[in-house]
């Protein structure tokens, strides 16, 4: 699969006093880009249900690099940057862009995924691993064992 892009509408209520996006912003629009990715991988919200499995995260990080302000044409990618083969753990890379391709933004993402009956990480089933393996990866995409 290759790179999934999504574009970004920023909103009026997305904006501080100063009139650039709020920080905390990029990390919604990453958790949406997310959804999209597991959506096109095969992981609705639903099938991870019914399979009592779920992403959490360990770690969310933010480089800030140019303002995005109201108006601005965006678009955010989404691609796993880390691994392990069993798809336990594993990391996404975002990256927020003008229309022009500047890169404004990276959004870095350490997670795992949680059994939501016994509320403990877990193994995911196959179908998860099975999933992710075919979604687009960073140039830099390393397995973790």
């Amino acid at each position: 699969m290759p790179e999934l892009i999504i574009p970004i509408s920023v909103r009026w209520a997305d904006l501080d006093p100063n009139h650039h996006v709020r920080h905390s912003v990029y990390y919604d629009y990453g958790a949406t880009a997310r959804m999209d990715y597991f959506l096109e991988c095969g992981l609705s919200p639903t099938a991870m249900a019914q399979m009592h499995v779920g992403p959490i995260l360990f770690r969310e990080e933010a480089i800030f690099r140019r303002e995005l302000r109201f108006g601005d044409q965006l678009s955010i990618s989404v691609s796993l940057s880390k691994a392990r083969h069993d798809f336990s753990r594993f990391s996404f890379r975002h990256l927020i862009r003008r229309a022009d391709g500047t890169v404004c933004a990276e959004i870095n993402i350490d997670g795992a995924w949680i059994d939501t009956n016994l509320r403990k990480l877990s193994r995911p089933p196959e179908l998860v691993g099975e999933a992710l393996s075919k979604g687009p990866k960073s140039d830099d995409f390393v397995w973790l064992d």
